[in-house]
């Protein structure tokens, strides 16, 4: 937490309702750290998250305790070598406007966690270098708008979409589907070239996709991403072809995409 920069969270008061923030908005200010938004969780993975993912109602109930239309413009974040803007689990309209991200992460650089929706990112220039992952990870996560954004080193690649089956025993609920990816630029520089964008990236490919307990609903019930009903439309892709976009779910529209 000595790398957190700034924190908008819910808290849980004495009678065990929870108290989030809402339409808070932060511009103008150069952030050497990380950005966290969360409500039951920062991440997916704690037990106030597991005990909740057992309920059908889980996705509804992240939301409503969650932080909701928290907006960062013109910010410029520094990571100093992890996430730098993460959105947890349950939050919705939280937007990235027109920012500067730099820096490195072992990670990714912007995390749209589990249950979380209606987020955008948009008119963002992201040159932070991450070690070996994607820059904008869509976890599980709905409605989202990633536009008009300038990803300078895409070359372990863009932005995944997919479902985090069974990590940490959290059942997830909500599919990573109706997404709008339009009008980004992806820039590569060298041979190892991931996908710009990949829908459907990992489909029940980690072990602890078998570590969420048995219940009719959700990732208990299939490990797979269901990364359907995605639009990617008009993105530009530098130094590699549009072969690095990458749909493996149902209804998505891939269209108008261009290489140079």
């Amino acid at each position: 937490m000595q790398k957190t920069g700034i924190v908008v969270r819910s808290t849980r008061t004495a009678s065990g309702q929870w108290d989030a923030p809402r339409n808070v908005t932060i511009r103008n200010c150069r952030i050497r750290g990380f950005v966290r938004i969360y409500g039951l969780g920062e991440n997916a993975n704690g037990e106030v998250m597991k005990a909740s993912s057992l309920k059908p109602d889980h996705t509804s109930y992240a939301q409503a305790a969650a932080p909701a239309n928290v907006r960062f413009e013109k910010v410029q974040i520094e990571a100093p070598s992890g996430i730098p803007f993460y959105v947890g689990p349950g939050v919705t309209g939280a937007a990235l406007i027109s920012s500067q991200i730099s820096g490195r992460s072992t990670a990714v650089a912007v995390y749209l966690d589990a249950e979380s929706a209606r987020n955008t990112i948009s008119g963002n220039v992201f040159s932070i270098k991450t070690e070996k992952r994607e820059l904008i990870a869509i976890d599980g996560s709905a409605r989202n708008t990633i536009s008009r954004n300038t990803f300078e080193n895409s070359d372990n690649g863009g932005i995944f979409v997919y479902r985090n089956c069974g990590e940490g025993g959290v059942i997830r609920h909500q599919k990573p589907e109706f997404n709008q990816i339009t009008q980004n630029t992806f820039r590569y520089s060298s041979g190892r070239q991931q996908p710009a964008v990949w829908l459907g990236s990992r489909n029940g490919g980690k072990d602890y996709c078998f570590t969420d307990p048995a219940y009719p609903f959700g990732s208990s019930a299939s490990n797979a991403d269901f990364a359907d009903n995605n639009e990617v439309e008009g993105n530009r892709i530098v130094g590699g072809g549009r072969n690095l976009i990458v749909s493996r779910g149902g209804n998505n529209v891939v269209r108008d995409n261009t290489s140079q």
